[in-house]
């Protein structure tokens, strides 16, 4: 989330490599999170270990006075994995002390805001350009608070969660309030003891309807249905409204689209959303990924299933079903309504590739003499030792891997094989300098040396490990021993669990700990300890985890991994393209002069970084690490142009201090613009941190050969790419299997992949 300068120097540090002796575990038996706690300092995973307690001098989770803080949870729900990095995190994650019970959250349609007396709810419908323009934001801002008569609790806490609902929970000792919300509920559901249903508004209530159970009101300029039990009678008294609940115990309330919209919202009114659920599936021979959402109901009164939903713009322009009139405003653009337990939502595959395809635009004597370069350096990792810049430098390197292949510096290649080799493994096994720690209160696995918060506020773990991940999947490709769960390969598994866990069931880690999968995007912030509620700044770091998921599930037959990677990239290179650079320019809100945004906020955007004002780095952070993951972006070339073009706005003139991240940028979208651009410059200056000169020769040569990613064309393979030039389709993919493939394009065209090669061809 929260990082200094990426082109900053680097204190060199080197550790002395730990012997640990560890048990191997059979590969057949070992699961996705393999390593099971023990009472012991340093628990085996293969042929690496973890430990089960901090290093000496370090701290984990704690709130902003550095006081050690545990997840604020209810007591059934004690244990359990807290699902950090939401958008309700600050529910569970008390980063301040004299803020017990959250911070503004934004499920859109609606926002809330737990307080003593109960659930503030509003629903943001006009944005404020702030900060000098830099910034908008849909601010919450109560219309209602939802409670329980005479409720003063001393906290919230969470009484349960699913994939993107979740239930806070008020105790006073004499009074209990349960509420259900979740991101594109309208409605919220609430159970209550020990009094009547209250519910306070920040100004007198206009009544628009009132049949008894069932009330009508206005606040704020915003309609709301409020909906009792069946034979209890909601009163108005100044601000203050209340209901008898009798032995019934629960109410719920729902902003409407409209007043004419009551009637249809009583229909769903009763029907209480229990749990939620996603479930993706790769269709591969299609080169297609399909994703259902599902809402778990229990009907309080009459027999009413399912409920109403609104859908992100992400969400509607992908799905076929059947969607009612009614709209909602979001910082994300207009938000549309479905009705029933479910939708489906459908996109085209996008392939990743571990290296751009050998062609003969590379000077291949030019390459090899850049890779050299970086092999023979006395410290190819520049003096790392945190998580965050050891991981730029593993994806450095690990890029420059399959490029010594091409260029035909084998020597090369195995050099730099061996350093990513020893270094992973010197942070694959407890006990040394580097080391990653279990902490079993946060259910969360920390690399130590931490960096920017990944251990007090449990940020970034996505960012983090996407580079280990990549760098093993590089691995995998060269050593697949190496790879195996009874060598390294479980440890690599590990931190995949940590970031990304498929396995709700799980009593280790949470469900996908930082992919928010109705947002469609991942958030950075493990505490969402924000009056803008939680926010996201790389997202392409985001889907650099995705990309390196996909290739080592590809790499070591973990079809499982592989599809999740496919179901997270997919989806999140939409949402980057619709709320990072509005690629259909309907999101932003008008009096918001960018084009794109450095930062996703929960209620809006920044066209900021967290340490710069910098144009090039606002515009380069969501394009960093560039890898044959990053081919997405060129779905949107238009985006991609008017992002450049702002950039060199706002910066008077071309980039200078991250311009060979630029160009490769513009290399998706204009090779030959990028190559003239990189042609032209002397480059007498060192990258950043986590480029090379090899690799960035290669990536804007390569293009400049082959044209840009074709997108259009998709493949019945996740590691397979099309690039067009003029009328000349260049296909290339590469087969991690054992024996031959032959790749089937969306366009008829075929190409015969040997096993454990990259293969390329035109046509």
């Amino acid at each position: 989330m929260q990082r200094s300068k990426h082109r900053r120097a680097h204190r060199r540090h080197r550790r002395a490599a730990v012997l640990l002796t560890v048990l191997a575990t059979a590969a057949a038996g070992v699961s996705l999170v393999p390593g099971q706690p023990a009472a012991a300092a340093e628990i085996p995973v293969g042929s690496g270990s973890y430990s089960d307690t901090r290093p000496a001098g370090t701290s984990g989770p704690v709130d902003s006075t550095d006081r050690p803080v545990t997840p604020q949870v209810t007591e059934r729900m004690a244990g359990q994995p807290v699902p950090t990095n939401d958008w309700w995190s600050s529910l569970v994650f008390k980063r301040y002390p004299d803020k017990p019970y959250s911070q503004p959250m934004y499920g859109h349609p609606l926002s809330y805001q737990a307080v003593n007396g109960g659930l503030e709810i509003g629903y943001p419908t006009e944005p404020a350009v702030v900060g000098e323009g830099r910034q908008y934001e849909f601010a919450h801002k109560a219309d209602l608070t939802l409670g329980v008569a005479g409720l003063d609790s001393p906290d919230t806490k969470a009484d349960g969660w699913s994939d993107w609902t979740v239930s806070p929970y008020w105790s006073d000792g004499s009074r209990t309030l349960r509420a259900t919300i979740g991101h594109g509920s309208p409605y919220v559901y609430a159970e209550a003891t020990g009094g009547a249903a209250e519910i306070n508004a920040g100004a007198a209530p206009e009544v628009f309807a009132d049949e008894g159970s069932v009330l009508g009101v206005t606040v704020g300029g915003h309609h709301y249905g409020l909906f009792a039990p069946g034979g209890s009678d909601w009163t108005v008294s100044g601000t203050k409204i209340s209901a008898e609940l009798a032995d019934a115990g629960y109410y719920s309330v729902a902003v409407l689209p409209g007043p004419e919209a009551l009637e249809e919202y009583r229909t769903y009114a009763y029907s209480f959303v229990t749990g939620s659920k996603v479930d993706w599936d790769y269709d591969a021979a299609a080169g297609r990924l399909n994703a259902t959402y599902t809402l778990e109901t229990e009907a309080r009164e009459g027999e009413q299933t399912g409920t109403l939903q609104a859908l992100y713009r992400h969400q509607w322009q992908h799905t076929s079903d059947e969607l009612t009139g009614h709209e909602y405003v979001s910082p994300r653009g207009t938000m549309k309504v479905r009705a029933g337990g479910s939708f489906t939502t459908s996109q085209d595959v996008t392939g990743v590739l571990p290296a751009l395809p050998e062609t003969g635009g590379v000077d291949k004597g030019q390459l090899a003499a850049y890779v050299n370069e970086v092999a023979d350096s006395p410290d190819p990792f520049n003096g790392a030792t945190d998580t965050y810049w050891t991981g730029k430098a593993f994806g450095r390197l690990a890029q420059l891997v399959p490029l010594a292949e091409q260029a035909g510096a084998t020597g090369a290649r195995d050099k730099l094989l061996a350093a990513v080799k020893e270094r992973l493994e010197e942070w694959l096994t407890a006990g040394g300098a580097s080391e990653f720690s279990y902490d079993g209160d946060w259910k969360t696995l920390t690399g130590y040396p931490a960096s920017y918060g990944s251990d007090k506020e449990l940020n970034d773990h996505h960012f983090h490990y996407s580079y280990y991940v990549m760098a093993a999947a590089v691995v995998a490709r060269y050593d697949p021993a190496w790879a195996a769960d009874s060598a390294w390969g479980g440890m690599v598994k590990e931190l995949i669990a940590d970031a990304a866990n498929p396995a709700r069931g799980d009593a280790r880690y949470p469900f996908l700990r930082g992919f928010d999968v109705y947002a469609g995007h991942s958030w950075a912030s493990g505490h969402q300890g924000f009056a803008a509620g939680n926010n996201q700044e790389s997202s392409s770091e985001s889907v650099n985890l995705s990309a390196a998921m996909i290739m080592w599930g590809a790499a070591t037959g973990d079809t499982s991994v592989r599809d999740l990677g496919v179901y997270l990239l997919t989806t999140e290179s939409e949402t980057i393209r619709q709320y990072w650079f509005d690629g259909d320019q309907e999101v932003f809100p008008e009096g918001f002069g960018h084009q794109t945004l450095g930062m996703v906020w929960s209620n809006g955007g920044a066209y900021s970084t967290w340490w710069t004002a910098n144009p090039e780095e606002i515009h380069g952070i969501n394009v960093l690490p560039v890898t044959g993951g990053s081919l997405h972006l060129a779905r949107d070339k238009a985006a991609i142009d008017r992002n450049l073009a702002e950039m060199e706005r706002e910066n008077g003139g071309p980039a200078q201090e991250w311009r060979e991240i630029l160009w490769e940028f513009r290399a998706l979208s204009d090779p030959a613009a990028a190559k003239q651009a990189y042609d032209a410059d002397p480059r007498e200056y060192e990258p950043e941190a986590g480029e090379s000169w090899a690799h960035i020769h290669h990536w804007i040569n390569t293009l400049a050969t082959t044209g840009a990613p074709d997108t259009s064309v998709t493949a019945d393979s996740p590691t397979a790419a099309v690039f067009a030039k003029g009328d000349t389709r260049t296909y290339a993919a590469h087969n991690y299997g054992d024996s031959e493939q032959t790749v089937t394009f969306s366009d008829g065209h075929t190409l015969t992949v040997p096993p454990k090669s990259s293969a390329s061809d035109t046509g």
